[in-house]
This record gives C-alpha cells, sequence and structure tokens, in this order.
C-alpha cells in the first residue's frame, strides 16, 4: 500500500513535470509560428522579404520625435524614368511656374533618374538648411545639448554670473520635457541656484551675463534686406527665450499653444541674452534672494575664469531634436546657430561667415558637389544664395544613408501633418509618406525632400523656381509635383 506522504511526493512531482512539459511546448509552438511568419507560410508582421508595398501613416502621432540611429532607406523596385519625365514636364510647363526653374527626381542613393536644367544655379530660399542640417549631423553630436550654467565666483560670494552655450529655446516656467522649445526652464535654474546659495548662507548677489559665445558679429551681411522688419532671424545668441520671440511665452503656453508648433512671426529681440538675464533676476528674487542686475552682459569676452565654479545648470533639448525644430518650423536663427556651431567646432572663423566656410568645406568632405554653390548665409534667408538641384539630392541621399543623419532626414516637415508644409498636401492618402523641406522668398518658391514610393523603396527630389510669372501657381504646382512622387 502507497503512504499518503508517498502519493503527495508523486502528485507534487508530476505537476512540475506537467508544467515543465507545456512550457517546452508553448515555446516550440511559438518559435515554430514565428518561423513560419517570417517566411511568410503563416499570416503575420514578420518578414523576410523585400516590401513590395509602402505602409501609409494612418495617424501619424510622435513624429516629432528623431531618432539617434535609422537604417538606411532601401532603392525598392527601379523608379520608372518616363514617369519621372512626364511629372518632370507638366511641372516646368505648368502656367505660371515661368523659365527659372530647375528639376531632379533621383533614387535613394541620390543617382539621378529624370531632370531639367539640373546644371543652372539657382536661389534656393530655406531649401538651403538642408545642407547646414546634413553637415551638422556629421560635425556636431546629436545626443548632446546646449547647458546653460549658473557659476558663482570663488572670491566673491556675492557675485554670480549666467554664461549659455548656444540655447535659444529657453522656457520662462520649469523645464519642460514634452517639448523641444522650453525644454530648459528658467525656473528650474533659479531654484537650483537658489537652493545652493541659501545652502551657503548667501542672500544677496550680484548678476552678470555671459553672451560671449558667438563674438561681435551676430548678423549675416544681407541678412536685412529680406528681413527689413526683423521677424524672421534673430542675433545669434548664446541664450534666448522662445527663440527670441518678443511676446510672453509662458502665457502663450498656458493658453493652450504648442510650443513646438507655434506658426506666428511676431517681431524678434535684437538682444535676447538681456532679456533672458532679466527674467532669471526675477525669478531668482522670487525664491528669496536680492539680486543685483544692472545689465552687465559681455558680449565678446568670458567672464568665466579659473576663480568661477559652476552651482546650477539645465539642459536644452538634444541638437537632434533642436535640428529637427529648425526644418520643420524653417527657423532661421536656428539654422544660422547650427552654421556658427559648425565653425566652432571646425575650427573656423568665429562669424556667419565661419559658419558657410565650415559648411561648404564639410559638404565636400562628404562626396557632396558644391559647384554653384555660394552661401549668404547658412538658412537661405540672405540673398544673392545659389545652389544646384542635384546638390539639394545630394544631401537628401546623404541623410538617407543608414546611421548618417537621421535627424536632417526625418527631422523634416510633413505635407498634411506638421511644420511648414503643412498645408501643402493634395492628396490625403499619402500623409507621411513625403519629408520635405519648404523655401520661399518673394522671388522663390522650392522644395527639396524624400518621399516613401508606394511600390517600395525611397526616392529623393529638389525643385527650385526663381522669378515665376506667377508666384502662387509656381507655388501650387510644386504641391501638385508631390502628390504623384509616392506613385513612381
Amino acid at each position: 500500500m502507497i503512504s499518503n506522504g508517498y502519493s503527495r511526493r508523486f502528485s507534487y512531482r508530476l505537476r512540475w513535470l506537467t508544467v515543465i512539459l507545456s512550457a517546452i511546448l508553448s515555446a516550440s509552438l511559438v518559435c515554430s509560428y514565428i518561423a513560419l511568419d517570417v517566411y511568410d507560410v503563416l499570416p503575420g508582421p514578420l518578414t523576410v522579404s523585400a516590401q513590395k508595398h509602402a505602409t501609409v501613416i494612418q495617424n501619424p502621432q510622435g513624429v516629432r520625435s528623431v531618432p539617434y540611429f535609422a537604417n538606411g532607406a532601401s532603392d525598392g523596385s527601379p523608379i520608372n524614368q518616363n514617369e519621372a519625365k512626364k511629372l518632370i514636364k507638366e511641372l516646368v510647363e505648368t502656367a505660371g511656374v515661368g523659365n527659372d526653374v530647375s528639376v531632379v527626381i533621383a533614387d535613394a542613393r541620390g543617382k539621378v533618374v529624370a531632370s531639367h536644367a539640373p546644371d543652372i544655379p539657382r536661389e534656393p530660399a530655406s531649401t538651403m538648411k538642408t545642407l547646414t542640417a546634413d553637415v551638422a549631423t556629421h560635425v556636431l553630436d546629436m545626443g548632446s545639448t546646449l547647458d546653460t550654467t549658473v557659476y558663482l565666483s570663488n572670491n566673491n560670494n556675492s557675485h554670480i554670473v549666467l554664461k549659455g552655450n548656444g540655447d535659444m529655446l529657453l522656457g520662462v516656467e520649469e523645464n519642460d520635457i514634452k517639448h523641444v522649445n522650453g525644454r530648459a526652464g528658467l525656473k528650474t535654474l533659479a531654484e537650483k541656484t537658489a537652493k545652493v546659495l541659501k545652502s551657503r548662507g548667501i542672500s544677496e548677489v550680484s548678476l552678470s551675463v555671459d553672451d560671449s559665445l558667438f563674438g561681435s558679429k551676430r548678423f549675416p551681411s544681407l541678412v536685412s534686406e529680406n528681413d527689413s522688419e526683423g521677424r524672421f532671424y534673430a542675433p545669434t545668441s548664446s541664450m534666448a527665450i522662445d527663440c527670441a520671440r518678443q511676446r510672453d511665452f509662458a502665457q502663450w503656453v498656458k493658453a493652450g499653444f504648442d510650443a513646438d508648433d507655434l506658426d506666428d512671426y511676431p517681431i524678434l529681440d535684437k538682444n535676447p541674452a538681456e532679456k533672458v538675464g532679466k527674467t532669471f533676476s526675477n525669478l531668482l528674487s522670487k525664491q528669496g534672494v536680492q539680486v543685483n542686475f544692472s545689465g552687465d552682459i559681455s558680449k565678446e569676452k568670458s567672464l568665466i575664469t579659473n576663480g568661477y565654479s559652476p552651482i546650477a545648470h539645465i539642459s536644452s533639448a538634444t541638437l537632434g531634436e533642436i535640428l529637427g525644430y529648425m526644418l520643420r518650423r524653417s527657423d532661421n536663427t536656428l539654422a544660422e546657430e547650427f552654421g556658427r556651431l559648425i565653425a566652432l567646432a571646425r575650427g573656423k572663423s568665429n562669424s556667419p561667415e565661419g559658419g558657410t566656410i565650415a559648411v561648404k568645406e564639410s559638404l565636400r568632405e562628404l562626396g557632396i558637389s558644391t559647384n554653384g554653390l555660394h552661401m549668404s548665409d547658412c538658412s537661405g534667408l540672405s540673398p544673392k544664395s545659389t545652389v544646384l538641384v542635384t546638390t539639394l539630392v545630394q544631401a537628401q541621399a546623404d541623410n538617407l544613408r543608414s546611421g548618417s543623419s537621421p535627424a536632417a532626414a526625418q527631422g523634416l516637415s510633413i505635407p498634411g501633418f506638421i511644420g511648414s508644409a503643412r498645408k501643402r498636401l493634395q492628396d490625403d492618402s499619402i500623409v507621411g509618406m513625403l519629408r520635405v523641406k519648404t523655401g520661399a522668398l518673394e522671388q522663390v518658391t522650392s522644395m527639396s525632400g524624400n518621399v516613401t514610393r508606394k511600390k517600395g523603396g525611397t526616392l529623393t527630389f529638389a525643385v527650385i523656381i526663381n522669378n515665376p510669372t506667377d508666384y502662387w501657381l509656381a507655388f501650387n504646382s510644386i504641391s501638385q509635383f508631390i502628390k504623384n512622387l509616392p506613385e513612381l
């Protein structure tokens, strides 16, 4: 007769054996299904086969985030050259376009499939930003941030210095992790600073502002010719609130406006560092520290020496995120700042001219043609800039290479959804399939970008129209042109 104790032990072991066998069987079934899915025997999301059809974004959420790494774009099936030529012919012959037009359609590697007048330099307007952006992703660390720091004098405990390192998207309130514009908040910096000062028994300080990062020359020499009111370019500064827009930024955000998706153009502050200094002074005072700020701002010589120690700082969004913000909003101020940061990184002159020289040299090193390229600035706002459409598509192709420049390739405006091309979509079925950079000046309408093809794969393109006989017809002709690109 089997004892009750043995029976219980036998039953216990049998249950464990059953569990183990069930787990092995379940794992085998899962692995088998995955293998059959991968090889397209059973339905499912996995495959090793080439993608035959593009996936259209139905609800494109989260596209504002820019990845640090990305897989390279695939070529897909060959682009139909005759169809590409047909699209270009329709664009060129559209009423209002005029004679000064260049167009190119290329594959994901920049190999030209069809073109019209590709070797004639044209004024590009803001499509110039794509060249600056491409170089920035190679020269600068896209995962780094721009810190705004408070230093305390080791010799005089009553003196602090606010030093900027290029964050022109400071917020007034606390750090805002949900947005690029306002990621670093001056209220947070004031709170951190006050905490340290009070811990050291300091209740009163004098404040100076170190705005020396970009030296004495802050404006490209010709920029005012296309910005007489000062709405489209603010002087390159080591620090600014809301990219120097003259408005109550905190109230705008509280009113429900999206800090990263504003499309208004108020007058820009000519001395943004001074406003930051005054704002920080007021916020620090509200934390119980008496602040004496007389407007002492150093624009050429750094105030930080060995006699100063950092006591608090706030960090911007990553450079990759800021680059995407710049491209989507077509922000001239930030484009110029990226040019200046590239110049500093490459040891060029700390000036607007140093920025353009650094960008052109970097393009050549990347194998991108600079024939016909003249940069009056790094944004395309200043007059007399010229570029070939082939140079623009070469930059797009470089962006699309695996791991090369995802911030520049995927940070572009999405027609129908976000950015400067939001209202350029003429077919809702292709939302999310185009990422573009627009360009517009009084006698210029342009666009360049990359397109997901419905047949699979990616193409690149660029269009520049100068001196159109009817600006709005020319403008709309580009919108019509890009509508058909996913079909190629």
